[in-house]
């Protein structure tokens, strides 16, 4: 463990040194760590940041049980015991090079790296947007962007630094006040932009997200409103992560029909229409 950084409502920024992990890590994997060691189980946490050069990886997590809090108080030299990178992550689709990243709260991780990646696939044309909503305070330094972009609601002008820093646009969403972010939720944002778009521009555009079960079924509708490509990153508790246990199945809309399918393994990301069908999702 190289060390951690506390944000405000007990959000940590955790950084570890983990070679095999960062070489092999894609936006929407993920890590089971071991938290402390009279805890046996392990916490799935994904993956926010992995630097190959480096041999780093970067995760943010909120505290929400015993472990999480145990792993709060490890000092920089403790030494975990990291499995990762699990999972399928996202795939996005040169032909749909308008990415649009919906995030909320502990789902943001995934898609900041998301969209480091697409910033550095830029000459294939991939131009991500990057939406961010969280009912608490942001786990980074929000601040007034400095690139514009057309179709935002009056107001929503809040950013995250680095990626304005890069290139990358970003705008914040919060039913909570706080400063320069959209007030409402972070889907209604994206429609926002999505409905400011032409015909031609909107046929661009390809939706990942990843967020509390109710962000995902309105990213879902949205996409399936415009006839949107969407893929959407679950998250589900799990015990083994390496899909022996099947704790964390889902029930899917396949074309054989419905099927259950492991969340670590087969997912995180599924397609939006499998796991909220046309019509269904709610």
């Amino acid at each position: 463990m190289l060390g951690q950084e506390a944000w405000p409502a007990r959000q940590f920024v955790l950084r570890l040194r983990a070679p095999q992990c960062a070489a092999r890590a894609v936006p929407g994997s993920f890590v089971h760590l071991s938290c402390a060691p009279d805890l046996p189980l392990r916490r799935p946490l994904s993956i926010q940041r992995a630097d190959a050069a480096a041999g780093t990886i970067e995760i943010l997590y909120k505290i929400v049980g015993r472990g999480l809090e145990a792993l709060s108080h490890l000092q920089p030299g403790t030494r975990l015991s990291c499995m990762g990178p699990i999972g399928n992550g996202f795939t996005p689709h040169a032909l749909r090079p308008r990415a649009l990243l919906v995030g909320g709260g502990v789902g943001i991780p995934p898609l900041l790296f998301l969209a480091e990646q697409l910033h550095d696939r830029a000459a294939a044309g991939f131009r991500p947007l990057v939406l961010m909503g969280s009912e608490i305070p942001f786990p980074f330094r929000a601040r007034p962007s400095t690139l514009l972009l057309p179709g935002m609601p009056a107001g929503a002008i809040a950013c995250l630094p680095r990626l304005d820093e890069q290139g990358v646009p970003s705008r914040l969403a919060s039913g909570a006040g706080l400063p320069g972010c959209f007030p409402g939720p972070v889907t209604e944002l994206a429609a926002a932009w999505l409905a400011g778009l032409d015909a031609a521009a909107r046929a661009e555009v390809e939706i990942f997200a990843c967020g509390p079960t109710a962000m995902l079924a309105a990213c879902a509708r949205l996409a399936q409103r415009w006839g949107l490509p969407c893929q959407v990153a679950l998250e589900e508790f799990m015990a083994c992560a390496v899909g022996g246990c099947a704790g964390c199945t889902v029930l899917l809309a396949t074309p054989d029909g419905p099927a259950m399918r492991r969340v670590c393994v087969d997912g995180p990301v599924f397609d939006a229409n499998a796991v909220f069908p046309p019509g269904a999702a709610a």
